[in-house]
Order: C-alpha cells, then sequence, then structure tokens
C-alpha cells in the first residue's frame, strides 16, 4: 500500500487587537497555505461570525468532495472512451448543528452538469459516476451520504 503525505499551514489572523478576549472580541480569519500553492482566505461560516466572502472549512469539505469525484469520473470516461468537453458541478451539502454547538454533515448532493462529445455514450457516462464514487479518496474518507444527480448535454446541440 503507498502512503501520500500532505502538509498545510494554518495562520489566524483575526486578531483584532484583544485576542480570544471574549466570543465577539476576534475575527474567525485565517489564511490557508502550502508551500508551492497559492494561499486560500479562510474563516468560519457567516452563521458563527465569519467572513462570508471567505471560504469556511464547510465550502472546502464540499469543494473537496465534488472535486475528487470529477478528477475520478474524467479519468474513468477517458479510460471508457467517453469524450467529455465540460463539466460543471453545483455541489449542495447539508450540515446539521448539535445542541451542544458542534455538528456534523449528514448529506452531500454533486449535481453535475456534463457535457459529452457523442450522445451515444451518456448511458455509459452515467454509470461511471458509481465507479468515480468508489474510488474517491475523501468519499472513502467521510461518514456521510453521498449522492449523484448528473445531467447531461451534448455539444453539437449546444449550437
Amino acid at each position: 500500500m503507498k502512503h501520500h503525505h500532505y502538509k498545510a499551514t494554518i495562520n489566524w489572523t483575526g486578531n483584532t487587537g484583544e485576542g480570544t478576549k471574549d466570543y465577539r472580541s476576534y475575527e474567525r480569519s485565517h489564511t490557508i497555505s502550502s508551500t508551492g500553492k497559492q494561499d486560500i482566505l479562510g474563516s468560519s461560516d457567516p452563521a458563527f461570525r465569519g467572513d462570508k466572502s471567505r471560504y469556511s472549512p464547510e465550502d472546502l469539505l464540499l469543494s473537496s468532495v465534488s472535486a475528487c469525484h470529477m478528477l475520478w469520473y474524467l479519468h474513468l470516461c477517458t479510460t471508457a472512451g467517453i469524450v467529455v468537453t465540460a463539466y460543471e458541478d453545483r455541489a449542495e451539502g447539508t450540515m446539521a448543528e448539535t445542541d451542544d454547538g458542534g455538528g456534523y454533515f449528514t448529506l452531500v448532493i454533486l449535481k453535475p452538469l456534463i457535457t459529452l462529445k457523442d450522445a451515444a455514450m451518456q448511458a455509459k457516462a452515467d454509470e461511471l459516476h458509481h465507479e468515480a464514487h468508489k474510488l474517491c479518496f475523501i468519499a472513502n474518507s467521510v461518514k456521510f451520504e453521498i449522492l449523484h444527480e448528473a445531467g447531461y448535454r451534448v455539444e453539437d446541440e449546444l449550437s
């Protein structure tokens, strides 16, 4: 079994001068860094006093599930001879907040709109979502349900 290792630096930038004196005295702003990559500006969800212009951990988790699925799906399409010319996912996630203020994701629904070169390949293209889900590293690492509601269009029919 191969092992892959990842590193990230999370730097809290939200000290407004009083540190964490009280719940309202600090911002949730932070920067996510990894060597050789662009920084990601993060915060908490606005429901938890976060900056709505920055990515929350929840946004990043949802994005990770979606991106991992997409990358496996595109790979599987390549090996199956299915030509995909566009892929856009409008993924949605649901998180339940518990009485103690914690919480957990209960569901993610991936809703990719996939443009195919050939309409005859749609049935096979649709089947590959199951295989992509089985192979996705992120999907294999979470305990919530992940559903797929793919839509398709054909490149020639878009003109």
